[in-house]
């Protein structure tokens, strides 16, 4: 089968020996930035706002009156927003790295996200809010940070990544139990106060001191036009296309189930309290799955793990769609995100063995513009579900299926190019 087109031939083998030895030191400059980019990505859109949206479903119901499709609908506002921005904001990455990309998108997200605390009983404020929200939020993930990880790591890139991504993990941990304590204690507009005031505390100072592309040599006219020519041959390319596919299912069913799981576990009789723990399960495992799918990736072939991923996420969700009592709620959770967390880790890395470095981040905020726009109709799918039968399961385990079939997409995955086994 031929391999993806476009991808740079990487090192030999002499040149991945340095490099593993390299990278493996504890003092390796790399690791700094991995550390800024983890705190980073821990308070970022893709962790505080979408692993504690939930948890406000109920509270802001309660205070305004919106229905729960219409709260959902600012999530889906926020990530239609990412959707557009992606593609964008993953060129200005390539082009200006991503110090000048993620410090400015950081600042703005945590004004806004902080400004929740100060909602109106207007909906238009709130969806408001959720554009900004989505028009810097991808500069505060992975996105943002996965171009100068890669820049640092060739033979550890899979740790490098998983690394990362392990700040999700302990931000979906964390932060849900955070977000619900608050609320029994002080309301919600503390809880949003409090998480937004993470973003300056944590994930800044972090970024400012230590994030920050390995130098390379300067771009020559010829590299320049290399850059384009690289990018559209992935458009044409079947790996490029799989992965894009699988992601967007995925999305549907994981961002659908996450953002309801705790509305849905109490509507069955489950407490605040044991959702959060469910919540809090799904973090910690999406924290074992990201640091084990990147121990993986660097020793084994990334589709077939992917097609691992996908199979637990799946299984997650015809779980939790059954779950009436909490240890099946948490027991659906580790599976979700055992699949979620790992699925992370994914999709960089294959883009970075099949097309090489120097449009990672381009075509890195492509795949993320068909996630986010997922991302947004699941969870809006979920509310219509719910306020239409008052129940989740007959349309969890419709979206099931594509995701069960869509893991055999890998099967016509390719090996990676010449010398990046």
């Amino acid at each position: 089968m031929k391999a993806a087109s476009g991808a740079r031939p990487l090192a030999t083998s002499a040149s991945n020996d340095a490099a593993l030895a390299a990278e493996s030191a504890l003092d390796y400059p790399g690791w700094r930035v991995v550390l800024a980019a983890h705190f980073g990505v821990m308070v970022s859109f893709g962790s505080l706002l979408v692993f504690t949206f939930g948890v406000f479903l109920k509270p802001l119901s309660a205070e305004f009156g919106w229905s729960r499709e219409a709260i959902s609908r600012a999530f889906a506002i926020g990530a239609m927003t990412v959707a557009v921005c992606s593609p964008f904001l993953g060129r200005l990455l390539d082009r200006y790295g991503a110090r000048r990309i993620v410090l400015p998108c950081m600042l703005v997200f945590g004004a806004a996200f902080s400004s929740l605390a100060l909602l109106t009983p207007h909906l238009w404020h709130l969806y408001a809010i959720f554009v900004v929200l989505g028009i810097v939020g991808n500069g505060t993930t992975q996105l943002g940070y996965s171009g100068a990880i890669t820049s640092w790591f060739t033979a550890r890139r899979g740790l490098a990544l998983a690394a990362v991504m392990a700040g999700v993990g302990m931000g979906s941990i964390v932060l849900p139990v955070i977000a619900e304590r608050v609320i029994e204690i002080a309301g919600w507009r503390a809880a949003y106060s409090v998480l937004g005031a993470l973003i300056f505390l944590l994930g800044l100072p972090l970024s400012l001191r230590y994030l920050r592309n390995r130098e390379q040599p300067t771009v020559t006219a010829t590299a320049a036009s290399n850059d384009g020519a690289i990018t559209s041959e992935a458009l044409r390319s079947r790996v490029f296309w799989i992965i894009v596919v699988t992601l967007f299912l995925a999305s549907i069913s994981s961002n659908g189930a996450l953002t309801h799981m705790a509305a849905m576990l109490t509507d069955r009789g489950v407490s605040a309290g044991g959702a959060a723990l469910a919540a809090a399960a799904l973090g910690a495992a999406s924290l074992t799955g990201r640091l084990l799918t990147g121990w993986m990736l660097d020793r084994f072939h990334g589709p077939r793990i992917a097609m691992l991923l996908l199979a637990l996420m799946t299984g997650g969700v015809v779980l939790l769609s059954q779950a009436h009592t909490l240890p099946a709620g948490i027991v659906a959770a580790v599976f979700i995100g055992l699949g979620m967390g790992g699925e992370a880790d994914v999709t960089p890395y294959l883009l970075s063995r099949y097309f090489g470095l120097r449009s990672l981040s381009t075509l890195y905020g492509l795949t993320w513009t068909f996630y986010a726009v997922a991302g947004g109709v699941g969870p809006i799918l979920m509310g219509r579900a719910f306020d239409l039968t008052g129940s989740y399961t007959t349309l969890m385990l419709v979206l099931a299926v594509p995701m069960l079939l869509s893991t055999l997409l890998f099967l016509w995955m390719p090996r990676y190019p010449s010398g990046a086994e």
